[in-house]
């Protein structure tokens, strides 16, 4: 039995002012720190044998402050830029209600949330999973497969396409779900054979960044 775990970073500074990241290397809150060590809590049954991160700071510190608290920071990593977030191109670096107010709601949402239409100059949800699940694929699973227990923190929108292969979803589900902040996918194997998974829940932490509460509470979900 192996087990592979994905894991989405903590609150980002941006995160918090709202704001498209993509690539823009944007440090942690304090938020975002703790609640790096309340998933660490959820994680104390499993001994991985490698770590695999972004060369972005906000998953990697992440990744840092998770294997500290377990006490597993000697344990191989791999940064990776195929595991980055996806390049929001113009938008990077704006805030999203005003965002918006500019191109229009639908528009914002449509570039946020379609599997293939990417924002300008940027990248789509498809454009990501060309470099993030052939990483994952071809690096990553035979790991996992030959008996490895390893760790992956990245970012949303690259952690999809990796969930969306594993848990054999359609486009349309893949970009519309939620990748929660700090919240472990887990996922059991035998040999090459995926056996179990499991979305674990971390208590008191932030999940949802601000313009997703904001949309949750206009639908009337929150």
């Amino acid at each position: 039995m192996s087990t592979l775990v994905l894991i989405r970073h903590g609150q980002s500074q941006w995160n918090l002012e709202n704001r498209f990241t993509g690539w823009t290397d944007v440090a942690l809150t304090e938020r975002g720190r703790e609640d790096a060590l309340r998933t660490a809590d959820v994680l104390r049954d499993v001994r991985f044998d490698l770590a695999f991160t972004s060369r972005l700071q906000r998953a990697s510190v992440t990744l840092d402050i998770i294997l500290k608290a377990l006490k597993q920071q000697t344990l191989p990593m791999v940064a990776d830029s195929a595991l980055n977030e996806r390049h929001y191109g113009d938008l990077q670096g704006l805030n999203k209600a005003e965002t918006a107010a500019k191109y229009g709601q639908e528009k914002v949402l449509q570039w946020r949330r379609s599997y293939d239409i990417p924002p300008p100059n940027g990248e789509s949800i498809a454009d990501t999973a060309k470099r993030a699940l052939p990483f994952f694929r071809y690096t990553i699973l035979p790991l996992v497969q030959s008996g490895k227990n390893v760790i992956v923190t990245a970012s949303g929108n690259s952690l999809r396409p990796i969930i969306q292969f594993l848990d054999q979803l359609d486009d349309e589900t893949t970009a519309a779900m939620e990748v929660g902040l700090c919240t472990p996918f887990i996922y059991t194997f035998e040999g090459e054979k995926l056996v179990r998974k499991e979305k674990r829940e971390v208590p008191g932490i932030v999940t949802l960044g601000a313009s997703q509460t904001a949309q949750k509470v206009e639908e009337g979900r929150v």
